[in-house]
């Protein structure tokens, strides 16, 4: 299983939008990056990524899960852009802040520190499990 990290500014969809989406989940759209459309092409069911809050807030707030593979979005007119969907999984305990991510050597290689205007990133399993182990999982 591939890791993750998505973004979303709280005022366009927040995670607990997400979460109140529920099991059947809802889609991720609005991509129009080709590195970010390339990543969501990657993406395998079950996955998991983070739910970053951008802009507002700057924090990992949750874990989300691949519900539905890479499909066209209907928003993008010249219908090269794709979107996922994803269902909510759990909130962190405790947000893991970007400033924290930034100040913490472990995460130095982070796309969320190299590659920050990137919508939608990989993650490692070592960055993985350091990022749930400082959000409280």
């Amino acid at each position: 299983m591939a890791h993750w990290l998505v973004k979303s500014e709280p005022s366009v969809w927040s995670w607990d939008q997400q979460a109140a989406a529920g099991a059947k989940g809802t889609h991720w759209n609005g991509v129009r990056n080709h590195l970010a459309k390339k990543h969501l092409m990657a993406m395998q069911i079950g996955d998991q990524a983070f739910f970053y809050h951008s802009n507002e807030g700057k924090e990992i707030v949750g874990i989300v899960e691949v519900c539905k593979l890479f499909y066209p979005d209907p928003s993008d007119e010249s219908g090269k852009f794709g979107m996922v969907d994803f269902r909510a999984v759990k909130p962190l305990k405790r947000p893991v802040t970007l400033a924290e991510v930034k100040a913490n050597p472990a995460l130095s290689k982070m796309s969320l520190v190299t590659s920050m205007r990137l919508s939608v990133q990989p993650v490692t399993d070592d960055e993985w499990a350091y990022v749930c182990k400082l959000g409280g999982l």
